[in-house]
């Protein structure tokens, strides 16, 4: 995956543990590579709400002191990449407000295609927005539900909302859990000890020793409170239309959980062997672009009997702050992250593997290092479809222009990147590699969208229309 696609955020909360902020931290360490914008916890300590949050990677904002300044049994917590809204620290989640039921805090993976609509209606009735993140309406929502319960008037806030929306509700005395009818971002039900755990991938429980319970299923709404776990229904049937992210799979999950109620491990290697099947070629050796193209490259070897190998060394030490090298020197950039190991390449065919291509830019570059290290031949095989559409359910593609497969033909991206063949997964090669096909959203690659989107998939919608109503 090239470094122009960003992954959406991560949720973590617990109900019921004396050490839920650490916890907590733990969660969301695991789960930093869903966002790495920003992270904060908000805990609840019988009386009252504490939160922290900041700029920048888990290990960045939270020490020890900041820990200790978040007592409490309960805490949800939160890393951030921006879907909607600019990066900057007042956008950070959790969010936590004070009204007349009380604190609420809340977390929000997604993104809701209806947010203009919705803040139009509620500044028109007085509501004063703090951020420009469409995470903020949920509470203004709340705030203005007349029911006698928060769980009444928390059904009647997402029976309102559309798009994608992983949520965690953080109340005095309740964790909450909720999903769109669609299921598009994950969210599951970890239990340890006698503590309960929502969080966006199962590799977060497996940190902190909790045991997966299930997931929390599509148009649910799970309830933690002292007596013990109740699923509310806000849905109908008819509105329960499964459209699972499929992309989690091909790169955004960690390989090592559970997603969708599938192995991701599994399904990536799952694609290797389809995409085996579907583009063969005779070469010496099979090797990913780390780390995203491990799985789905060591699939492909095993279907194809060519042996399988790590051609490229990456250097895990390449941050976010990495100083970009002067403008004569700019293309060594790529060898900072991955530096081919010349003495297996030299001479050799290879089939390369990767999980997408997006601008192509990033690819042409490694690709080049590979020629300069002396590949005898270069097949580039790509475990998903071309991208051809823009997310608006989560995912910051770039804009549809700047998808190298919506402006080139196959052919042409093929000589762009410098490759001796090029083939990409069919999407009924994608969904063969998990169980239950008809569940997966392909809209960035086929272009059928679950839901019906207007100008609110643009990131920066609700700042665009400061002055016009969205503030």
């Amino acid at each position: 995956m090239e470094d122009s696609v960003k992954h959406y955020c991560g949720l973590f909360g617990i109900y019921g543990h004396r050490d839920a902020a650490r916890l907590t931290y733990l969660g969301l360490y695991s789960l930093q590579h869903r966002g790495e914008e920003a992270a904060g916890i908000v805990t609840y300590d019988g009386k009252q709400m504490h939160a922290y949050k900041d700029m920048g990677l888990v290990s960045e904002v939270f020490d020890e002191s900041s820990l200790h300044a978040l007592p409490g049994r309960l805490a949800i917590g939160h890393t951030r990449y921006s879907t909607t809204g600019s990066s900057i620290v007042k956008n950070s989640q959790p969010l936590l407000v004070t009204y007349a039921k009380g604190s609420i805090a809340v977390a929000h993976n997604g993104n809701l295609i209806n947010a203009f609509e919705l803040r139009q209606q509620l500044e028109a009735n007085g509501s004063i927005f703090q951020t420009s993140v469409d995470s903020e309406i949920i509470l203004h929502l709340l705030a203005r539900a007349t029911n006698k319960e928060f769980e009444d008037d928390l059904v009647e806030c997402v029976q309102l909302l559309k798009g994608a929306f992983s949520l965690l509700f953080l109340t005095e005395g309740k964790l909450i859990g909720c999903r769109d009818p669609n299921g598009f971002r994950p969210l599951c039900i970890g239990r340890l000890n006698n503590a309960y755990v929502l969080a966006s991938e199962t590799c977060a429980l497996d940190l902190i020793g909790a045991r997966l319970l299930r997931e929390v299923e599509p148009g649910e709404i799970v309830v933690i409170s002292a007596e013990g776990l109740r699923s509310l229904r806000p849905f109908k049937e008819q509105q329960i239309a499964r459209s699972h992210c499929m992309f989690e799979h091909v790169y955004f999950a960690r390989p090592d959980s559970i997603v969708f109620g599938e192995s991701v491990q599994h399904v990536r290697v799952e694609l290797g062997r389809q995409l085996a099947r579907e583009y063969p070629v005779e070469a010496d050796y099979v090797m990913p672009i780390p780390d995203s193209g491990n799985f789905a490259a060591l699939g492909y070897s095993q279907e194809s009997k060519i042996p399988y190998t790590l051609g490229m060394t990456r250097n895990h030490y390449v941050g976010r702050t990495f100083i970009q090298p002067a403008q004569e020197i700019r293309d060594l950039k790529v060898r900072v992250k991955f530096n081919p190991i010349k003495e297996l390449i030299r001479g050799k065919r290879l089939v390369i593997v990767d999980d997408s291509i997006v601008r192509g830019t990033t690819t042409r570059a490694r690709v080049k290092s590979l020629r300069e290290a002396g590949a005898k031949a270069i097949h580039l095989r790509v475990s998903c479809p071309p991208i051809k559409n823009a997310c608006f359910y989560g995912i910051d593609f770039p804009t549809k222009k700047e998808l190298i497969a919506n402006a080139m033909s196959l052919e042409e991206i093929r000589k762009f990147i410098g490759v001796d063949t090029l083939g990409y997964l069919s999407i009924d090669g994608l969904l063969a590699a998990v169980g239950r096909p008809g569940n997966y959203c392909t809209a960035c690659w086929s272009g059928s969208y679950p839901i019906p989107f207007g100008e609110e998939g643009d990131k920066f919608a609700l700042e665009k229309h400061a002055g016009q109503g969205c503030g």
